[in-house]
């Protein structure tokens, strides 16, 4: 037995899958998955092979010529799901597998049509990130298990299904009114970037390598907000490489979507409150482009490496923004994430272990302990391992690391060995084993100033004390500028200060949600209820993690706030991704009783 991932039961001494296979069915009203998944082991196999499921259906396990092939599923386990174990007979080179998957399963959101844009056509998307494809598909749910696919997918003849693959075509579908959409994906990904998304959905050509999809009423937007890719993926490219997924294609979601994004290859999926209709958070998808390098060519191995995807891009993300818009741009990114990171270790506490870059997490649930630390601590890892050895240096590192690891997916351990080869002494230099094993940040974490910054948080700092920006500097900031100032302001806030805000600075009526979510914590921390109808609708419209948390924390303060949020959350949650209600849920648990 050798399971090298605690959250698979994926045995790597057993037949490995090298390509997957889909027929799949997508049935609306039973709200499941049905069909075929066709495993090719690559080479003439035998003997035991464990598979993740969790909430599936086995109807049939069949090998070469239709011949029957024995499984058992074992008992259920609460974050692995069960395993299933096949008995292949000897010379069994593919495994047919019929399945369907539960209605409930947290890999999949069904939508009704009154909870999508055009309010007329049910809508699908999935999330398989960090361990949710074992609930759609039975495959090996490990990152190191990395497979190409081909799949079939049918769909109600109103709607489109697009996935993390390449179109190679359609079809009619074997039943009337139904219509099947072929896919290829030529390069090895980890089951958890397998996506599908089906919806009345248009389409709209940014570049010859890129096009984006959203709903009917939305692509216009989406078309207008992104236009700019290509100037980002050819920015990337002179950063890390050549970009080897063939397309950069992407989907605005509706709005219950839980992530910012998600850098699924060839489609990565996209909240659509990144469309504030001015290009001021496009910078959003600068973090998932640049996945293409680290975190889809290099993966993680498995979750308790999960730094290493993330922490990875939140540092390339960087360097892409301050290649486009400058190093203040750069060092505001760096200032925003700053504050991310001091939510989460207020959230878990400075010495709680998964504040540690490696962790150990067999027996927890990966998305119980989903957090901005790998994002933003790995990230201050990266940038102070490339202070040290020089930036020439390093991104000659970069570049090297990329090439010699891609399509593979690695441990922590892994990368430092390769550190250490290729940059000499740098890891000791720098205390890496304190960075990656210790809890907290260590005492030489970067710091990252400019002159913009400083008087933005001094502005800030003054508040308090009833200094307040002139109409000339509102006028003159940025949206990120804007966003810092709003961070480092104190609260709660006094009624008159809130109405000041809230008429000088036109916050209640923004467009861009990273604005408006950080002043609505700021009017609910203060019982500001003027800036209640807006607070309300967010929460009632969007799904997003990254703003229910610190919203209806905010909302915990006061009794009268306590209630709006328990009010809010009753008639919203119903719409939220089954992710999104743990983490609000989780939030409403800490309030007083």
């Amino acid at each position: 037995m050798a399971r090298t991932d605690p959250h698979s039961y994926y045995d790597d001494a057993q037949p490995r899958t090298r390509h997957l296979g889909l027929e799949l069915e997508v049935d609306f009203e039973g709200r499941c998955l049905h069909g075929w998944a066709m495993l090719d082991l690559g080479e003439p196999s035998s003997g035991p092979l464990d598979l993740d499921t969790k909430g599936l259906d086995i109807f049939s396990v069949e090998g070469e010529e239709e011949a029957e092939i024995p499984f058992e599923l074992a008992d259920e386990e609460p974050v692995l799901g069960r395993r299933l174990r096949l008995d292949l007979p000897p010379g069994t080179r593919r495994v047919t597998i019929e399945y369907s998957s539960s209605p409930d399963a947290i890999g999949l959101q069904w939508l009704d049509p009154a909870q999508t844009e055009g309010k007329r056509q049910p809508f699908l998307f999935s999330h398989f990130q960090p361990i949710h494809a074992r609930t759609c598909i039975p495959v090996q749910d490990s990152p190191r298990a990395r497979v190409t696919y081909r799949a079939a997918i049918t769909v109600p003849k109103a709607l489109t299904a697009v996935m993390s693959a390449g179109s190679v075509g359609e079809q009619p579908g074997d039943r009337p009114g139904a219509r099947t959409f072929l896919f290829d994906m030529p390069q090895p990904i980890p089951t958890y970037l397998i996506a599908l998304a089906v919806g009345d959905l248009d389409s709209r050509d940014l570049s010859p390598r890129s096009r984006v999809w959203a709903e009917p009423r939305t692509v216009e937007a989406a078309a207008h907000e992104f236009a700019e890719i290509e100037d980002m993926i050819e920015t990337a490219e002179g950063l890390f490489g050549p970009y080897e997924w063939d397309r950069y294609d992407m989907i605005v979601l509706p709005p219950s979507f839980p992530y910012g994004g998600m850098e699924n290859p060839r489609l990565t999926f996209l909240t659509p409150t990144l469309l504030a209709g001015d290009r001021s958070l496009v910078d959003v998808v600068a973090h998932e482009l640049a996945h293409s390098w680290t975190g889809n060519l290099v993966t993680n191995a498995n979750v308790d490496h999960f730094w290493l995807n993330e922490g990875s891009t939140v540092w390339a993300e960087r360097r892409i923004v301050e290649a486009l818009h400058g190093e203040d741009a750069a060092v505001l990114g760096w200032a925003i994430g700053e504050k991310a990171l001091q939510a989460e270790f207020e959230r878990f506490g400075a010495e709680a272990t998964v504040t540690r870059l490696r962790n150990d997490l067999r027996g927890t649930d990966p998305d119980d302990v989903f957090s901005s630390i790998p994002y933003e601590k790995g990230s201050r890892f990266m940038i102070l391992l490339e202070r040290t050895a020089g930036r020439e240096r390093f991104d000659a590192f970069i570049r090297r690391y990329i090439e010699h690891f891609r399509f593979t997916s690695i441990t922590t351990e892994e990368f430092m060995e390769f550190v250490e080869e290729e940059l000499p002494g740098v890891a000791a230099e720098v205390d890496a084993q304190r960075w990656l094993y210790e809890t907290g940040m260590p005492p030489n974490a970067p710091v990252f100033r400019s002159d913009r910054l400083e008087a933005l948080t001094a502005l800030a700092a003054d508040f308090a004390a009833g200094t307040r920006p002139g109409p000339e500097d509102v006028a003159s900031w940025s949206p990120a500028e804007m966003l810092v100032y709003l961070q480092h302001l104190p609260r709660p806030v006094e009624e008159a200060a809130c109405r000041w805000l809230d008429r000088n600075l036109e916050l209640t009526s923004r467009g861009n949600y990273e604005i408006l979510v950080e002043w609505l914590a700021i009017a609910a921390a203060s019982d500001y209820e003027p800036a209640f109808p807006r607070l309300r609708e967010v929460l009632l419209r969007v799904g997003r993690m990254k703003y229910l948390r610190p919203l209806y924390k905010a909302l915990g303060g006061h009794p009268r706030t306590r209630a709006l949020a328990r009010e809010v959350y009753a008639a919203a949650s119903p719409g939220y991704h089954e992710l999104s209600r743990r983490a609000s849920e989780a939030v409403m648990d800490q309030y007083p009783a």
